[in-house]
């Protein structure tokens, strides 16, 4: 998968690409579907997003939100066999285009589309000026052909970002699998903590939630995916996603023990799939009340991850 950061001076072989456009945070069934209307012989699978999110723009001081970061999304985006990823800048000079003007300028004039797939509810332009129907009229005077796919329910309820945020909010990561059609996973690169974990026989990998929507403090059963370095492979373990309370912590990370592992994964990429929600965040009274507590989260994380 090849990914462009913008839409001026492609070469031939990145333009003319089929392409899903939206947001795409978290990747759940609805915008796989949407992704999977853009899948035709002949033609590059492109998606077409934004970066930084719209609302990182417009809203800068509002809680983070996001489900996936930058890099989460292309890893995704690579295993559903998208072939271009147009990542826009998404800067106020881009948010002012009209919806016409940004038809004109970005999709024929800059990416030369051959066809364009939207959910339902997509807008675009000026305002959010621009709804589906509008851009299907676009197309059809300016040459590429536009498809408007239907949203997705689960369960008779309707998939997305938004409940799936409120799923992992309440700690139900099951729930939040369920609609975005795999598990919610936290990636970033192996950062150096304070090596607690290590002396207390249960060492950590810890990773940054800076930017990111935060799950419900606790401790979780996990699988995760090492996809960089010596290590590179897949692992059960259990991790605490909090401020460690015990040790008055105030900047929330995730902290991933890897089941059966030895080895120094600072600096490796780590993909970490929240699976099962075990307890919230806990103080002890010593180290062996906290080390007893430990040894029965994995125990019982290893036993929800061999019944998966």
């Amino acid at each position: 998968m090849r990914i462009l950061t913008t839409w001026q001076g492609l070469e031939a072989d990145d333009r003319g690409a089929s392409v899903a456009m939206g947001n795409f945070d978290g990747l759940h069934l609805g915008h796989q579907s949407v992704i999977a209307e853009a899948a035709t012989a002949g033609a590059p699978l492109g998606v077409v997003t934004f970066e930084p999110h719209p609302r990182e723009v417009f809203a800068p001081d509002a809680p983070p939100f996001r489900l996936m970061n930058r890099a989460a999304r292309a890893h995704r985006l690579r295993k559903l066999g998208v072939d271009r990823l147009y990542e826009l800048p998404f800067t106020r000079e881009l948010s002012a285009m009209t919806p016409e003007a940004f038809v004109d300028a970005v999709l024929v004039a800059g990416l030369g589309v051959s066809h364009v797939v939207v959910g339902a509810d997509f807008h675009f332009g000026k305002g959010r000026a621009g709804a589906a129907a509008d851009l299907q009229a676009f197309g059809a005077a300016k040459g590429f052909g536009v498809t408007v796919a239907k949203l997705i329910e689960a369960e008779g309820e309707e998939i997305s970002s938004t409940a799936i945020r409120a799923a992992l909010s309440d700690g139900r990561p099951r729930d939040a699998a369920r609609m975005l059609g795999h598990w919610h996973r936290i990636e970033g690169r192996v950062l150096h903590g304070e090596k607690r974990g290590r002396g207390l026989g249960f060492p950590t990998a810890n990773i940054s939630v800076d930017g990111l929507h935060l799950p419900r403090f606790g401790v979780y059963a996990v699988k995760a995916d090492v996809l960089t370095g010596p290590h590179a492979g897949s692992y059960g373990g259990a991790a605490s996603l909090g401020v460690r309370p015990m040790f008055d912590g105030t900047v929330p990370n995730l902290e991933t023990f890897l089941f059966d592992f030895d080895g120094d994964l600072y600096g490796a990429e780590l993909s970490v799939a929240l699976v099962d929600y075990l307890r919230p965040e806990m103080s002890f009274d010593g180290l062996d009340g906290l080390i007893a507590q430990l040894n029965t989260d994995c125990a019982r994380a290893r036993a929800i991850l061999t019944a998966l």
